[in-house]
């Protein structure tokens, strides 16, 4: 029995592994924020970033991974959480003051009652996105200025930019998405979103394996008919049947050609001439891109100059 005894029980090797695969996902994490953070220069020596924290999984993780990440930051800077009590019916309004006291981190819990505001302008079975979003963003805005903030940090991720791009695509006849970093409406403030190269399902495990206290949305969260839904829908189903389309569609939004679309104000169409000059990034006239020789032997013609 005794040469038994140095193995771990069926128990004990489950939740050595489920560790493991916790301690990845949170080094996955806090890898892709730090990317984002760098390419962008989201965050500089002596910021004050105002995280804001709705009490969902997205905000949860970034306030989770941007203190984890201001502790090895080559770099000093300050965080203070954010809450925006909207006086939505059974809001549980003692969660997030007794999580954030107990994680000690400074916070403001702002309370505004937009849910009335919103539920007495929008009419019955209409969204109220757009002007709960506004009615918020002006009073973050406040916040910010109010507590000094120099950034404001949002937790939107990849899946949100994405679906973002085929909102604005679908609905705005816009190639317009959600950027990493801007600035704001009325020009004071810079808007980041350190969790741009983050996969929503990887914060949906995060969230599981640190055990936030998530608070639903009941005055969004429950509508059905909303376009944001049916986006996520399309671009899950689209990942289900073809794994890495929505990756490649993210990383198509840091790869824009402005020569080979259609916007005269990107491009100089109206003065563009013929140079004579050999052009490396100019268009292949009378190829349909990508060029795919069908035969793998067979040989791939194009017009013009040889490689």
């Amino acid at each position: 029995m005794e040469a038994f005894a140095e193995f771990p029980a069926p128990t004990a090797r489950a939740a050595q592994k489920a560790a493991h695969e916790a301690n990845k996902l949170e080094k996955r994490l806090l890898r892709l924020a730090g990317q984002a953070i760098a390419d962008f220069n989201m965050i500089e020596d002596g910021d004050r970033v105002m995280v804001c924290v709705s009490g969902g999984k997205d905000s949860y993780g970034l306030l989770d991974i941007l203190l984890k990440l201001r502790q090895r930051a080559p770099i000093s800077f300050e965080i203070v959480a954010v809450n925006l009590d909207q006086k939505q019916p059974g809001f549980p309004a003692d969660v997030l003051p007794r999580y954030l006291t107990a994680l000690g981190v400074p916070f403001h819990i702002e309370t505004q009652d937009t849910y009335s505001i919103v539920t007495r302008v929008i009419p019955e079975g209409k969204t109220m996105c757009s002007l709960c979003s506004r009615l918020r963003r002006g009073i973050l805005y406040r916040v910010a200025s109010e507590l000094g903030a120099t950034k404001i940090a949002l937790g939107h991720h990849r899946d949100d930019i994405v679906a973002t791009f085929f909102l604005n695509l679908f609905h705005g006849g816009k190639l317009k998405a959600m950027p990493p970093k801007l600035a704001s409406d009325d020009g004071r403030h810079i808007v980041i979103r350190p969790l741009a190269y983050v996969k929503e399902a990887d914060l949906a495990r995060f969230a599981q394996v640190k055990g936030f206290p998530i608070i639903p949305c009941n005055l969004c969260g429950s509508q059905d008919n909303l376009q944001r839904q049916e986006a996520r829908k399309m671009l899950a189903e689209w990942d289900r049947r073809h794994p890495g389309r929505v990756q490649t569609i993210f990383n198509s939004l840091a790869r824009v050609v402005p020569s080979h679309l259609m916007d005269a104000s990107l491009f100089p169409f109206r003065t563009l001439a013929a140079t004579g000059v050999p052009d490396g990034s100019g268009d292949i006239a009378f190829d349909e891109e990508p060029c795919v020789a069908q035969d793998p032997a067979a040989e791939v013609i194009r017009l013009g100059p040889a490689d």
